[in-house]
């Protein structure tokens, strides 16, 4: 039974992604700081799955201590590495942060195994910049960044693609996704910002509950059908299942040692498409207002994910309806049990 680590697998993504990993039948390593987690979704993981983690808890920037935790687990078979930070709007008002955080702990990574490893790396289609043509392909032109968030992806992408060019044993597959939504169908894990959400979902989920005010549409005045910015939001659950699927193709993968595959559904939504299928789906009205642009974001992006789907044998499943309305079940639980 093949040992995978999952670095930041106590965040969003990283949690619904042991969970599909223990479904597969894989042993599981979770490396986390808590920095922008909590402790308890790892007892959530457990009610899920019957199966809890390996842990342990790790500033992957922290060279030494990486290095460490490497010599102890010779054992482990791949890295699904998510830990960074995230936040668009935060990284404009802070590029240091997110450089040294988001460089350090991957090439940290790397170094400690040696680059002997098969590693699924968490990329974004902040890559693409406002793209030239829609959807996406993973040929499409890489752009100067919007933001320095997405800047950290375009060069740890550069930085994966050169290591792998004159390291054969490392094999590595960037997962370009777009925007994960929702929250598993038990309603026991979802995503937890700290603080106000930079996220749509959350910030919509909490404003309904009453925990926030109103949300603010960034911008009703883009070349869209309604005005606001078009994005292709994914299921979390087709997104971990994706990361496992990788998984899976870099067991067999035996000729290039470096591939990128777009995540998403191929289609993309608006922000006031988003509200109303929340309103539909939960028969919850939302009080939003309507706001300047913000700094940083692109008018609208969605994927090709013919490649993925034909390469990793993977596609969602899970459409707007699951989304907001596992969103909302997630929300309203962490109302009656907060963390």
């Amino acid at each position: 039974m093949a040992k995978i680590l999952v670095t930041g697998g106590a965040g969003y993504i990283g949690s619904h992604t042991v969970v599909e990993l223990f479904n597969a039948g894989y042993e599981v390593v979770v490396v986390d700081d808590f920095s922008n987690s909590n402790p308890k979704i790892l007892d959530q993981i457990e009610k899920i799955s019957g199966k809890r983690p390996e842990f342990a808890e790790l500033d992957l920037c922290d060279e030494k201590a990486v290095n460490a935790f490497a010599n102890q687990h010779k054992d482990i078979d791949g890295i699904i590495h998510f830990a960074a930070f995230k936040a668009v709007g935060e990284s404009v008002q802070q590029p240091l942060k997110y450089y040294r955080n988001n460089f350090y702990s991957l090439i940290n990574i790397i170094t400690a195994f040696n680059s002997k490893i098969k590693l699924v790396f968490s990329s974004s289609c902040t890559v693409y910049g406002q793209p030239d043509t829609l959807p996406v392909t993973e040929s499409a032109a890489v752009k100067k960044a919007e933001s320095p968030y997405g800047n950290t992806k375009q060069i740890a992408e550069e930085i994966l693609q050169e290591t792998c060019a004159v390291t054969p044993d490392l094999r590595v597959i960037a997962l370009r996704y777009f925007n994960p939504v929702g929250a598993h169908k038990s309603a026991l894990i979802g995503e937890l910002p700290i603080g106000v959400p930079q996220n749509l979902i959350p910030f919509i989920t909490q404003s309904a509950i009453g925990k926030r005010g109103a949300i603010t549409v960034f911008g009703n005045n883009y070349n869209t059908p309604d005005g606001s910015a078009i994005r292709d939001y994914i299921h979390v659950v087709d997104l971990a299942k994706a990361h496992v699927a990788a998984i899976k193709k870099l067991e067999t993968q035996s000729n290039d040692n470096y591939e990128v595959y777009n995540i998403g559904t191929g289609k993309g939504s608006s922000v006031l498409e988003i509200i109303n299928a929340f309103e539909k789906s939960t028969g919850e009205k939302l009080n939003y207002v309507i706001g300047a642009r913000r700094e940083g974001d692109v008018e609208q992006t969605y994927g090709d994910v013919t490649k993925s789907n034909e390469a990793l044998n993977w596609k969602t499943e899970l459409g707007i309806e699951e989304m907001m309305s596992s969103a909302w079940n997630w929300e309203k639980y962490l109302k009656a049990n907060p963390f």
